[in-house]
């Protein structure tokens, strides 16, 4: 079996004029044009090739890595809006359709959405949509408290930024929990701050418990070091200042401050720090 919209694992089984045929366990065959055929490939060779329809609806192999996958969310760029839908580059040849039934709003060309990338079930052709939630499971979590996690941003509200995770559920990073600037489409790494009873996910952008003592003692002194071993920031500095300046929380910072006080590699003093 080839699965469409994705990357699959294929023999190479004979060469032609118009490129070299491959073929899964199954005995079904697909077609890798020439343009992608990669220099030295011989029968018999085994290439990870994604798997798509081209232009005439025909599957396809191509060796060019695409920005998004079949079931997995991406952050896309309209290219076209036709009488049929929206058209997104997704560094293929062929664009990815997001069909108007599928759009939460009218697209626009030009702009980024976040889309989900999965096969039409009637069709057989691989498509995108903008209507996340339809996509997102949070009856059934596979994500514990503390664990590290994917976070696609996708939406700003009124209590902080919703996020998806891991490809799967829905996230919430509160306002309070944010120290650096994010935007809709932002890939990073967060961590499962709490998991509530109704089964919504609160996420930290910073790691927690005592995980987060090294890293903002490590990334604290790095700033130090750069600002020749002095910063005028300290445990009675501003919230406001020290987010700007460090992109943390006045407590991560304290707390960072101390480790580096135990381990006599700064001072602390009422003008800042200072690295001994």
């Amino acid at each position: 079996m080839i699965e469409l919209g994705n990357y699959n694992e294929l023999e190479v089984l004979r060469d032609t004029s118009v490129g070299l045929f491959l073929g899964s366990k199954t005995g079904v065959e697909i077609l890798l044009p020439i343009k992608y055929i990669p220099e030295g490939t011989e029968i018999g060779d085994m290439l990870n090739v994604f798997c798509y329809l081209d232009y005439e609806e025909r599957p396809i192999a191509a060796t060019l890595t695409p920005t998004v996958v079949r079931h997995k969310f991406g952050f896309l760029q309209v290219v076209e809006v036709n009488n049929i839908g929206a058209f997104l580059d997704w560094g293929l040849q062929k664009h990815l359709l997001v069909p108007f039934s599928e759009q939460r709003e009218k697209m626009k060309e030009g702009q980024w959405y976040v889309v989900y990338c999965y096969l039409d079930e009637v069709s057989f052709r691989i498509v995108a949509s903008n209507k996340l939630d339809k996509f997102l499971n949070n009856e059934t979590l596979t994500v514990r408290e503390r664990q590290e996690v994917n976070l696609l941003f996708t939406r700003l509200t009124d209590l902080g930024w919703e996020v998806i995770v891991n490809d799967l559920h829905k996230g919430l990073v509160y306002h309070n929990e944010i120290f650096k600037p994010v935007a809709v489409g932002d890939f990073m790494k967060g961590f499962v701050k709490n998991i509530r009873q109704d089964n919504k996910i609160d996420i930290s952008l910073q790691p927690l418990g005592e995980k987060i003592l090294e890293p903002a003692a490590n990334k604290i002194f790095e700033r130090l070091m750069a600002h020749g071993g002095f910063l005028p920031l300290h445990d009675k500095s501003d919230p406001h200042q020290i987010k700007k300046e460090l992109q943390m929380s006045k407590k991560t910072f304290k707390k960072g401050i101390g480790t580096l006080y135990k381990e006599r590699k700064i001072e602390i003093s009422e003008n800042g720090i200072k690295a001994i």
